[in-house]
């Protein structure tokens, strides 16, 4: 995102002005000071696109300097990333839970990263246009996630049918959403992403199928993920993508500009568990809870935590539960349909509708505040 306004915080004046000369060769403007007062006064009065912040600075805390940046309208939203010659664990969850996005250790090869981290925190922010992107995530492999993003998408295109919806099968490093649609197409993540952005239009697909084996798999060109994904966008009304237990410098852009997080959470108490630690990661990277759509998923049987109990331990809201499906789930997968094509008077495809038209018209309020 070359052109944009960064501010440097550091009392380190060598630092400083190492990170800024690297940073202008890179075609970003920067502003910089060594004190965290008059950092507030140029944050507030400049606007920069993104803040870097050595937590050191001697006239106010780091954790401080952030919670009165995170205060304001002004910087709420602004992207911040510690750069600290501190590793320590305690100071790094500090920070983050003040309000970091990104914490950093000053080494003499963090250029690079910083830099990547810094285009990925800017592209975040700029990339919230075109079509809506909902992105579906698990803590844990089994709860259901490619099933629900299937029939969410397939009562989406029932509930929206002037609009254009595309799927992504994101799970690496095999997909499944292809077989339980029963696609049969050539083309597939790996394939498509090396095409030109303009080929990707709704009359060349609506479904993108995910790796096919796990050398296929390995050979995606992952820097190309956020322009193919924005190309998707720029040509659909409604991008959802199954990340399935994925959380990774992949997935985790895809998140923060998601206007729509489902979080699949199933009964069981180990995969609760994890999905508070992922939540709890995700809040630390800035995720709002208004986006989290939490569904409760009782794919493997009647047993286990209830939606109340789970809500308790993971400290998020859950929206919505699916009842178990039992052998018809089997039955629609084995032929290659989504479970509400295959049984649309059964109770469990009244509720997909239904989560179907919450999640579409949430994602669309969200968008436009």
């Amino acid at each position: 995102m070359p052109g944009k306004k960064i501010l440097i915080i550091d009392a380190d004046a060598a630092s400083r002005n190492f990170v800024g000369a690297a940073l202008q060769r890179e075609g970003y403007q920067t502003l910089q000071t060594a004190s965290g007062k008059e950092g507030l006064i140029f944050a507030w009065r400049d606007h920069p696109e993104l803040i870097i912040v050595d937590p050191a600075i001697t006239d106010l805390k780091g954790e401080d300097l952030a919670i009165r940046l995170r205060q304001d309208a002004r910087t709420a939203r602004t992207p911040l990333i510690a750069l600290s010659s501190n590793p320590q664990s305690a100071q790094v969850r500090s920070l983050l839970k003040a309000g970091f996005n990104e914490h950093l250790v000053k080494t003499a090869q963090v250029m690079p990263t910083l830099i990547d981290t810094i285009n990925r925190l800017l592209g975040a922010v700029a990339k919230k246009v075109g079509g809506l992107l909902i992105v579906f995530l698990s803590a844990k492999g089994g709860t259901g996630t490619s099933s629900l993003c299937a029939n969410i998408a397939t009562n989406i295109v029932q509930y929206k049918p002037e609009a254009q919806v595309a799927v992504v099968d994101l799970v690496l490093p095999i997909g499944s959403i292809a077989d339980i649609v029963g696609y049969q197409g050539d083309q597939n993540l790996v394939t498509v992403s090396e095409m030109p952005a303009t080929i990707i239009t709704p009359e060349y697909f609506h479904l993108l199928a995910g790796s096919p084996d796990p050398e296929n798999g390995n050979q995606l060109k992952v820097g190309l993920i956020g322009d193919f994904v924005n190309a998707l966008k720029a040509s659909y009304d409604y991008v959802l993508i199954d990340l399935g237990r994925s959380l990774s410098r992949i997935s985790l852009p895809l998140i923060e500009n998601a206007d729509l997080i489902a979080l699949i959470v199933s009964t069981d108490q180990s995969t609760i568990s994890l999905t508070k630690t992922v939540w709890e990661y995700l809040q630390s990277k800035g995720v709002d809870a208004a986006r989290v759509f939490a569904i409760l998923n009782r794919a493997v049987g009647l047993e286990g935590l209830t939606k109340s109990e789970a809500e308790s331990i993971i400290g998020v809201e859950i929206k919505t539960s699916v009842p178990y499906l039992g052998s018809n789930f089997v039955l629609a997968n084995n032929q290659h349909l989504p479970f509400s094509q295959k049984f649309p008077k059964d109770t469990a495809a009244i509720v997909f509708q239904d989560i179907a038209q919450q999640m579409a018209d949430l994602a669309r309020r969200l968008r436009t505040g």
